[in-house]
């Protein structure tokens, strides 16, 4: 696409996706990621992506030595306690989990309302799995919104509880 979907401008949509996506970020005040994903972007050097005001780190492993203790990211030992300090820093907007092996497990813990999920036409063949090593069935709804991007389906669903 050409609107570009944050102010680094590298990342561009569609109009139809940009109207979408932003209005959703916009709602989010709390990611919750693994530390891998922390790892694999540093950290985003301190600053949390997409506008989000908080990042929570599910993490066995202390913050990383010489990481500014001012910066809005927490580290926490497990999903429950990532949800709970999630939900506190939250208040009444969104907190957003992301896939992998913690969206799975925060799934499996019976915490996510509704999963999100852009679809895209591409088959990498490798890599991890979306909800990573879920071991049980979790039922999703009918999707409530389906959004057609420029080469890309958005996708909304209800978990079922």
């Amino acid at each position: 696409g050409d609107v570009p979907l944050d102010e680094s401008g590298e990342l561009k949509v569609s109009q139809t996706s940009y109207d979408h996506t932003r209005a959703y970020w916009d709602q989010i005040a709390v990611t919750i990621v693994g530390r891998h994903v922390f790892d694999l972007t540093d950290g985003w050097g301190g600053k949390p992506p997409g506008g989000v005001d908080h990042v929570v780190v599910v993490s066995h492993r202390p913050m990383p030595e010489g990481w500014d203790p001012e910066a809005p990211f927490h580290f926490v030992d497990g999903v429950e306690a990532a949800v709970a300090k999630a939900r506190e820093l939250a208040g009444d907007r969104l907190v957003e989990v992301a896939a992998g092996d913690v969206g799975g497990q925060v799934l499996a813990a019976g915490l996510v309302d509704e999963v999100r999920m852009d679809v895209v036409p591409v088959v990498f063949g490798s890599g991890k799995r979306y909800f990573g090593s879920v071991h049980a069935q979790h039922l999703l709804e009918d999707p409530d919104v389906v959004i057609q991007g420029n080469r890309v389906l958005h996708l909304r669903y209800r978990v079922r509880h």
